[in-house]
């Protein structure tokens, strides 16, 4: 079987989308046992190479559905860098109109606007909804309450955190420098850290001022990443519970620059880049 696919990526988070919308010549359930083929296409050495899969599918409720497996093969809610590219695909390919448009995904339906700028699309806006706050909601282990600079022990010590989701979990780590924080070493413990009943995303924060901060990292299932959509997001919350930001912050990533704002309202709008790599074919022997 051939899979057609486009490359994608969002501030260097890159994800492999598949268009199983009506009539577009793919039926979803011809792809078969999704997290091995998310495995399979992902790896960077004998597949495509990236951060996840991404499915671009219908939707009763919106322009289009996301469904997105990390590299691991493991399902996500959501992932703000992934959301943009499909927002430019559904533009690029005539499937809608814009400048508005709608997805859903496993943390609800978000809205979208793509920005242009001499009728060339320059970038994504998305409106990511409101954290949640609540650490059963996280889901975290622990008491009743919000998590805002909480020591969590560790082997070999004790981390302060923030955690929240923006429709995943995530765990906020403020460092003196970025370039130097142990990303590889305490990102995969805090990830899987017993607290964490479904594993967290965990962000390595270095604050600027307070209106910019530096970010790397470790995302749940696929390791380090040059940037996570949702994870700038929760950076900008955590910015502002903890008093270290303001509620409009420049994200620096390792793969480019995020806008995040946290309207008074409550939704976070985070804007950005999208962009096209290549396209090909992946047959169902191309893996190992």
């Amino acid at each position: 079987m051939t899979i057609p696919f486009v490359k994608m990526e969002g501030a260097g988070n890159d994800y492999i989308y598949v268009d199983v919308l009506p009539g577009r010549g793919l039926d979803v359930a011809r792809l078969g046992d999704l997290p091995e083929l998310a495995r399979a296409m992902s790896d960077r050495h004998y597949g495509i190479g990236s951060d996840g899969l991404i499915l671009i599918g219908p939707s009763e409720r919106a322009d289009a559905r996301m469904r997105m497996f990390n590299a691991d093969g493991s399902e996500s809610a959501m992932c703000g860098n992934g959301i943009r590219c499909i927002a430019r695909y559904l533009a690029d390919e005539g499937i809608v109109a814009g400048p508005d448009l709608s997805i859903e995904t496993g943390a609800g339906v978000l809205r979208l606007a793509l920005r242009t700028e001499r009728g060339r699309i320059v970038g994504v806006r998305v409106d990511m909804g409101a954290p949640r706050l609540e650490r059963a909601d996280i889901p975290m282990l622990g008491p009743t309450g919000m998590v805002v600079d909480e020591p969590l022990d560790i082997e070999g010590g004790v981390v302060k955190i923030t955690a929240l989701s923006m429709g995943n979990p995530h765990c906020v780590v403020y460092v003196p420098s970025v370039d130097e924080a142990p990303v590889t070493t305490l990102g995969p413990e805090l990830e899987n850290h017993p607290k964490f009943p479904e594993r967290t995303n965990v962000e390595f924060v270095e604050v600027i001022d307070e209106g910019h901060v530096r970010q790397r990292t470790w995302e749940r299932g696929s390791g380090e990443t040059l940037a996570c959509g949702t994870g700038a997001s929760a950076v900008c919350v955590a910015g502002v519970l903890t008093g270290r930001t303001g509620r409009s912050i420049e994200n620096e990533l390792r793969g480019g620059r995020l806008h995040l704002e946290w309207s008074e309202a409550g939704a976070v709008f985070m804007t950005g880049p999208a962009r096209e790599v290549f396209r090909g074919s992946w047959t169902t022997d191309s893996g190992r």
